[in-house]
């Protein structure tokens, strides 16, 4: 947990919080993009592979897999949920916006609600019921926050702090369920990757190449060197600098592609942006270890 107050820390959120605010910026206001597609854009630009390559290059090139924390618990607690709840948002604006979608509201006067009950205008006049869009709105925002509650990464992520602020230590007999669990999301998520690669080119969604362009090179390019400067301007330097660096050298995380598949939006840019910038990664990462 002393990572989380380290400036090690401070500098892959802030490089990492930079990176997602400009290509947000720029695919919802130049290149005018709809809310689900800015979201899928943004976390190929500024969401990392730290939990299958980082760990695995924190313990080769630092000797400490405790050097993809930073890096992991940002995207796990402040991309994912700020991802869903727009996704879910849109998603939900989207089935407002569609002529052709009848819900109970524009059929009956009983108005089913998230737990099956009904509520019904009152007769005589003295309580307006809430509008359709507005009880729409509620359950939401309700959805969204069950999804985000009941996520299984974000559950993880913090069941893991609590774990690790606590004075003892749980017994091995008990980890071994996760661990074998565990053990399958990276050939799972390469199965993903692989199955997404294999969908014949005309049947698969294509990448604007805007998009994709802007994606490579703010994963590849921009948010290394944006490390390395914001690493310098907090006095890092030696292993502490080279290990945020790397970090934010590591390719779009397959967790993107999970996510745009759920949501169906942007599949064809997380895609492309996780398998363009994983063949990238390597020359970056020798680049910035024999500069650092």
């Amino acid at each position: 947990l002393h990572v989380l107050a380290s400036r090690s820390a401070l500098a892959t959120w802030i490089s990492t919080a930079v990176v997602a605010v400009v290509a947000l910026v720029v695919l919802r206001f130049v290149l005018r993009r709809d809310p689900g597609d800015v979201t899928i854009g943004t976390l190929a630009s500024s969401y990392v592979n730290a939990g299958n390559l980082g760990l695995a290059l924190a313990v080769f090139l630092l000797g400490d897999p405790v050097a993809a924390v930073p890096t992991l618990l940002f995207q796990l607690l402040v991309l994912a949920p700020v991802a869903f709840t727009v996704l879910d948002a849109h998603r939900s604006t989207a089935h407002d916006a569609d002529p052709d979608i009848v819900t109970a509201h524009d059929t009956d006067p009983d108005v089913a609600t998230e737990d099956g009950a009904t509520s019904r205008a009152p007769s005589d006049g003295t309580a307006a019921a809430p509008s359709p869009t507005r009880a729409r709105m509620a359950l939401a925002v309700r959805a969204t926050v069950r999804r985000t509650l009941t996520n299984p990464i974000i559950v993880g992520t913090l069941a893991g702090l609590v774990l690790a602020a606590l004075p003892w230590e749980l017994p091995d007999v008990v980890y071994g369920p996760f661990e074998l669990v565990g053990a399958t999301a990276a050939p799972l998520a390469l199965l993903t990757f692989g199955m997404s690669l294999a969908v014949p080119a005309a049947d698969r969604e294509r990448a604007p190449r805007p998009d994709l362009v802007l994606a490579v090179v703010l994963r590849s390019l921009v948010h290394p060197v944006l490390a390395a400067l914001v690493a310098t301007a907090l006095g890092l330097d030696g292993q502490a600098r080279l290990a945020v660096v790397a970090m934010a050298a590591l390719p779009t995380a397959q967790n993107v592609l999970v996510y745009a598949i759920q949501y169906g939006r942007g599949q064809g840019l997380a895609r492309d942006a996780g398998l363009v910038t994983t063949l990238l990664c390597l020359p970056v990462l020798l680049l910035v270890t024999a500069v650092l």
